[in-house]
C-alpha cells in the first residue's frame, strides 16, 4: 500500500492518500481546493490513477477539492448519504466497503460533529487504519455547536470508535498542534474529552467549549455542498 499524510497549513487540514501499489488505484480524503495541483502532481510523480474522491463531512474551514479532482481527472467524488450535496458521484452508507484495487475502505457513520460525518476504516495486513475526519481528534474531538451537530450522537460515536481496538492507529482530519498520529490506546489514557463516562456529562462539557466560528464558515459550507464550486450553489 502506498499511503501520504499531507497537510494544509492554512486550516491546519489533512488530507490522506492511500493507494494499492500493485494497480496504482488511489482515494483521496479530504483534499484541499488551494492544494490541488500538490495534490494532482504527487499523483502523477507516483504512477497512480485517481478512483476514489472523498470527504468525511461538509466541511467549515476550507474548501473541498472533491469538484476539482473530479475534473481534472474524472475520479469518483463521494460524501455521506445524509450530506445535503447534490453535486457527488454517488453518496456511501453506513458500513458500506470502498475499494481500491485490492484495499478496503469501511465507511462508518459517526454524526455528532455534524449529521453527515463519517470515519473511515482500512485493514491493510492486520494493521488498522482509522481516518477521524472531525469526530475524534489528538487529545481532542470535533465542535458540536453547529450544522446539526449533536454532543450525544458524538458521544455514541466516539464508544463506536473506541471499540475498534487499541492498536488501531488515528488518523485525524486536524490537528492543530502539528501532532500527526494516534492510536486509540493512547486517546483512551490522554485525551480529556473521551474522560465523561455518560452522553449526558459530555454533552455538558462540550455546551461550556463556547468556540467562536470558523472565519470561512459561511462560504466554506455552501460552498462544499456545492463539491467546492460556489458558482453552482
Amino acid at each position: 500500500m502506498i499511503f501520504r499524510q499531507l497537510f494544509d497549513k492554512e486550516s491546519s487540514t489533512y488530507t490522506y492518500l492511500i493507494a494499492d501499489s500493485k494497480t496504482g488505484e488511489a482515494a483521496i480524503i479530504d483534499p484541499v481546493l488551494e492544494n490541488t495541483d500538490a495534490y494532482l502532481q504527487l499523483i502523477n510523480e507516483l504512477g497512480l490513477t485517481l478512483k476514489l474522491a472523498l470527504d468525511t463531512h461538509t466541511h467549515a474551514d476550507h474548501i473541498t477539492a472533491l469538484g476539482k479532482l473530479r475534473e481534472q481527472t474524472q475520479c469518483h467524488t463521494m460524501l455521506g448519504e445524509q450530506s445535503h450535496s447534490e453535486c457527488a458521484s454517488s453518496r456511501f452508507s453506513d458500513k458500506q466497503i470502498l475499494r481500491v484495487g485490492e484495499i478496503a475502505i469501511e465507511a462508518l457513520y459517526t454524526p455528532g460533529h455534524t449529521d453527515d460525518s463519517y470515519s473511515f476504516l482500512v485493514d491493510h495486513d492486520g494493521h488498522k487504519m482509522l481516518f477521524t475526519g472531525d469526530t475524534l481528534l489528538i487529545r481532542g474531538t470535533g465542535r458540536t455547536d453547529f450544522q446539526n451537530g449533536n454532543a450525544k450522537e458524538q458521544f455514541n460515536s466516539l464508544n463506536r470508535l473506541l471499540a475498534l481496538g487499541d492498536n488501531t492507529y488515528v488518523y485525524p482530519g486536524h490537528d492543530y498542534k502539528g501532532w500527526t498520529i494516534s492510536t486509540i490506546n493512547e486517546e483512551k489514557l490522554f485525551n480529556p474529552r473521551l474522560k465523561p463516562q455518560t452522553a449526558e456529562a459530555y454533552a455538558e462539557l462540550m455546551a461550556k467549549l463556547n468556540l467562536p466560528d470558523p472565519k470561512l464558515m459561511d462560504i466554506a459550507v455552501p460552498a462544499n455542498q456545492a463539491c467546492g464550486n460556489i458558482a453552482t450553489k
